[in-house]
């Protein structure tokens, strides 16, 4: 486990980082400085946060009479799993076990419901592209207005959401079918991670959540089964994992929706045949593989196996399993250093290297990535947007630009003496002197 990650898990009983006003001062001016930096707007425009506001009116009355035109997936057991400080919870998960398949349904906030191209929200989602999230600072795509009401999935409240129901193979966990659907679901209970764990460890610990808890109790072991499945047969088939030590609660989610993304990256391309904003990850050459392995090779205590130098992520995942605690950033970096930049492109075929995916794209945060929510109209429409391959440059352009301003805040938090990952996982607290 990394010292983020461990900081990560002791996060629900920690408090705040502490600062006082000056400091406090302080960092918000260089925050200030780096947004105009690297052109990342920090308010939406008036007419962006009135839409937006219209839109969250006559919540049920609006859900009500949605019911009749999607499947009512109401009585379907269903939980978001969530870090204790997510602001929104648009993503939740149910299964069911059958004799010889494994049934998930991935359901996403409907958030192309109340965004759509004729909205001053999609057009100002366009120009910001992505939610940037510094340390203790977020900001978003879309006005957190719609995340804290209409598009968060929160327990025993009807919500719109679009889902991906997935039928597995029980012994290759391939996909038997794939439905992608607008739905109306009721989330059963809202779990942390750690709320997740301890359901694993301890039944009794879903009794404050529902009152059928022995029933979320074993549909949380269920998809933990599967999840666990899921990932080592990532591994098998190539795909890197640079994270190994995570734990059940963070496998599951990102299992579950790496699953859901690659089903409906499927259905767009292999049974519509349509070009749509697809996630592509280009390969480093052999010279650069061979390079990250010996920096690897060379670092104390870790041993790359030898009969896994010619398979460069397997590899990496099987040094990862073996390195200690102290060498696994070292290990990371080195890869990280020779990996190209993922983009986004209309054409797939590159693939996505590092997950060793043939095809591969986002559709399971379309609050926060623009991708995912042009994919979201893409599969319920059918409509592919003329400018697709400008909206592909501008997502992976402004990703680009998020991600270099968190370097450069998280740098400047570390020079004044703070620790960008415990304020990214516990937030600030401004105290007087």
């Amino acid at each position: 486990m990394t010292d983020a990650q461990a900081d990560a898990g002791t996060a629900e009983s920690q408090g705040p980082v502490e600062i006082d006003e000056e400091m406090a001062r302080h960092i918000e001016n260089k925050r200030d400085e780096l947004l105009d930096k690297f052109d990342i707007p920090d308010q939406f425009p008036p007419e962006v946060i009135e839409e937006a506001n219209a839109r969250t009116e006559d919540l049920e009355e609006e859900i009500a009479s949605e019911v009749d035109e999607r499947r009512d997936l109401r009585d379907l057991l269903t939980w978001t799993t969530d870090p204790i400080d997510a602001q929104d919870f648009d993503d939740a998960i149910s299964i069911e076990e059958h004799d010889d398949e494994y049934v998930l349904w991935v359901h996403i906030a409907d958030v192309s419901h109340y965004v759509n191209p004729d909205t001053a929200m999609w057009d100002n989602a366009v120009e910001r592209a992505n939610t940037a999230y510094l340390p203790g600072y977020t900001i978003h795509m879309l006005p957190p207005v719609l995340a804290e009401t209409v598009c968060s999935l929160v327990p025993n409240e009807d919500r719109l959401a679009h889902t991906v129901e997935m039928h597995l193979d029980k012994e290759t966990l391939s996909y038997e079918t794939i439905d992608i659907y607008k739905s109306v679901i009721r989330s059963d209970a809202r779990l942390t991670y750690t709320d997740c764990e301890n359901i694993l460890d301890d039944a009794s610990a879903a009794d404050e959540f529902v009152e059928d808890s022995s029933r979320l109790a074993k549909k949380n072991h269920l998809v933990w089964e599967l999840a666990d499945q899921m990932h080592e047969q990532r591994k098998e088939d190539g795909s890197l994992v640079l994270n190994p030590r995570r734990d059940r609660a963070h496998t599951i989610i990102e299992e579950c929706m790496l699953k859901a993304n690659k089903a409906v990256t499927h259905e767009l391309m292999w049974d519509r045949g349509v070009e749509a904003m697809y996630r592509v990850h280009p390969q480093p050459s052999p010279d650069e593989w061979s390079e990250a392995l010996r920096e690897i090779q060379d670092l104390d205590g870790v041993s790359v196996p030898g009969d896994k130098w010619d398979e460069p992520r397997k590899a990496v995942n099987a040094t990862l399993e073996q390195a200690p605690d102290r060498q696994l950033n070292k290990i990371q970096w080195a890869v990280m250093k020779v990996m190209p930049r993922a983009k986004y492109m209309s054409d797939p075929f590159s693939g996505h290297h590092a997950l060793n995916f043939e095809i591969y794209g986002h559709f399971t945060s379309p609050i926060r990535r623009l991708s995912d929510l042009i994919n979201h109209w893409i599969v319920y429409t059918n409509d592919v947007p003329e400018n697709l391959t400008a909206l592909c440059d501008r997502a992976s352009e402004k990703q680009q630009s998020a991600e270099q301003c968190e370097r450069e805040y998280s740098q400047f938090l570390e020079e004044i003496g703070l620790n960008p990952d415990a304020i990214k996982n516990r937030g600030i607290e401004i105290v007087e002197e």
